[in-house]
């Protein structure tokens, strides 16, 4: 078959295609027309970052079975448009780990020692030993925030060389920190008790400017350490407490803005280090993106599993009609567990009732985890859900029962931390219509779409009008709710659908009140 590959990738992925008996067809260069045109014959296609798969791309494509990305980011590529044209894509997310976590470990150095500026001087003729008295690591404190493959190599890495680490993960097991050596802390925690800072969480809504103002303030006076994703750190605020001296220096690999604007604040402070997004770029880094990219290919055009698929199900064709609609409820209910346990998660069980039950319900299960796990694992899907769960320390077990008192079907995802547990069932309605019909002992039937509140209160009068009005104070519509109670006078739980974002002094503003137990804001994607 015939692989087009539209940027260059290493020679040894192309060796693994050649060795397939696959075609192999290199075209750096095209575009526009000529891209469709290479592409329309094509049964396979690599690219990078330079060439766009779009929808016109895709649709021209018609005997094309896999799209590889030789990286990680797939933003270039219509992922969307490629599930519809019942096109894979995959793409190569170990292949950069070891060589983004020495990169960090290279930028911790370089601001501990001030390398990189004693050197531009010493080129020009200074000898400016004196001006230069850094930091040793030993003994220090590492804080990473986010333990994922490139944060829990960083931690083994400087753990090794004699620092502490505490890490700010609330998805990850205090099991699996520690055999990594990484003391488990809340965001504040881990800023406080940190002298150098690194940053490895995906960026996602919830991410974006995580580390602003308030939180360099609470930091302190150590070095920030950013080979991860740009936008999670507030550049401006960054480079502001830098020059007043708030923070003692940074080192940065990637940014909000790529290439970096020439009028950036960073560029101007001369504490602050900059590489060009250098985190990957080593031979054996870009070796094994190629040959990972080129082995998924091959496994596709042999009709294989794929690893790193982003849109493939992994569930007999027969069996999906029946599968499908079930699919999306799962991974709602783990999205809503997860978020109203706002806890470090230990275990995640899955239960079937009735019908479903009956079915292959391995893809429905991974739905479940990709619900749960999405906020906090970059392009998380119900391929490497298991895989992140596993690398997460975090125990999964899946059940079932052919007996259900009340449903045709229901799914109940059960997410635990040390301390507590939340269950939310889900189940279909006139068979496609989805519902959220229990959160732990609460009978509900919530609308599971765009944006959520979730309160506990007392059960008495005047509680439901204080919470309406308390929304409407804050230009929050409400377009639904229902309301459950355990007994008369006891405790009561309400589902509020809500138009928009719900402000944080509207939460606040609630649980002021000694009714109010709790309040969870909830946000879908529209789901």
């Amino acid at each position: 078959m015939k692989v087009l590959v539209t940027d260059p990738i290493d020679d040894a992925g192309l060796a693994v295609l050649r060795d397939a008996g696959h075609e192999v067809e290199t075209g750096y260069e095209l575009e526009g027309e000529e891209l469709l045109e290479a592409v329309s014959a094509a049964h396979g296609l690599i690219v990078r970052s330079g060439t766009e798969v779009t929808r016109s791309v895709l649709e021209t494509a018609e005997n094309l079975v896999i799209v590889g990305r030789a990286g990680i980011g797939v933003d270039n590529i219509d992922i969307d448009a490629a599930t519809d044209e019942g096109i894979i894509v995959a793409n190569a997310p170990e292949g950069n780990v070891r060589a983004a976590a020495e990169h960090t470990v290279a930028m911790t150095f370089a601001a501990a020692r001030s390398i990189p500026q004693a050197h531009a001087r010493l080129k020009v003729g200074e000898w400016a030993k004196s001006d230069y008295l850094g930091t040793e690591l030993n003994g220090k404190t590492l804080g990473v925030v986010g333990l994922g493959r490139v944060g829990q190599e960083v931690a083994k890495k400087l753990d090794a060389l004699g620092m502490d680490v505490v890490a700010y993960d609330p998805y990850i097991s205090e099991e699996r920190a520690e055999r990594i050596g990484a003391e488990l802390a809340d965001l504040e925690a881990c800023l406080e008790q940190a002298d150098f800072l690194t940053i490895h969480t995906p960026l996602t809504p919830e991410t974006e400017g995580l580390i602003s103002d308030a939180e360099l303030e609470r930091f302190g006076h150590g070095y920030v350490i950013n080979v991860g994703r740009g936008g999670i750190i507030d550049e401006d605020a960054l480079a502001a407490k830098v020059e007043d001296g708030t923070v003692a220096g940074a080192a940065l690999d990637v940014f909000r803005e790529e290439p970096l604007p020439e009028e950036s604040p960073l560029l101007f402070v001369d504490d602050i280090i900059v590489t060009p997004h250098l985190g990957a770029s080593t031979e054996a880094a870009q070796e094994n993106v190629a040959t990972s990219t080129a082995s998924q290919v091959v496994a596709a055009l042999g009709a294989e599993p794929v690893a790193n698929a982003l849109n493939a199900p992994s569930i007999d064709e027969s069996a999906f009609p029946r599968v499908e609609p079930y699919i999306n409820i799962a991974e709602t209910a783990g999205k809503i567990a997860a978020q109203l346990l706002d806890a470090r998660i230990k275990s995640i069980e899955v239960r079937y009732e009735g019908e479903i039950a009956d079915e292959d319900v391995e893809f429905v299960t991974a739905s479940a985890l990709k619900g749960v796990f999405e906020p906090l694992e970059w392009q998380v899907n119900a391929v490497n859900a298991p895989q992140i769960a596993e690398d997460r320390g975090v125990e999964v077990t899946e059940s079932k029962s052919h007996q259900t008192a009340d449903f045709q079907s229901l799914i109940s995802v059960t997410v635990a931390s040390s301390d507590d547990a939340i269950t939310v069932d889900g189940t279909l309605f006139a068979g496609d219509d989805p519902r959220i019909v229990r959160i732990d002992d609460y009978r509900v039937d919530a609308i599971p779409h765009g944006k959520m509140v979730v309160t506990r209160n007392t059960d008495e009068p005047g509680v439901i009008g204080l919470i309406g009005t308390v929304m409407g104070s804050h230009g929050v519509n409400i377009a639904g709710m229902f309301n459950a109670r355990e007994a008369h006078g006891g405790e009561a739980l309400t589902v509020y659908n809500v138009d928009g974002d719900v402000p944080e002094e509207a939460r606040e503003e609630l649980e002021r009140d000694e009714r109010i137990i709790g309040v969870r804001y909830i946000t879908l994607n529209g789901q």
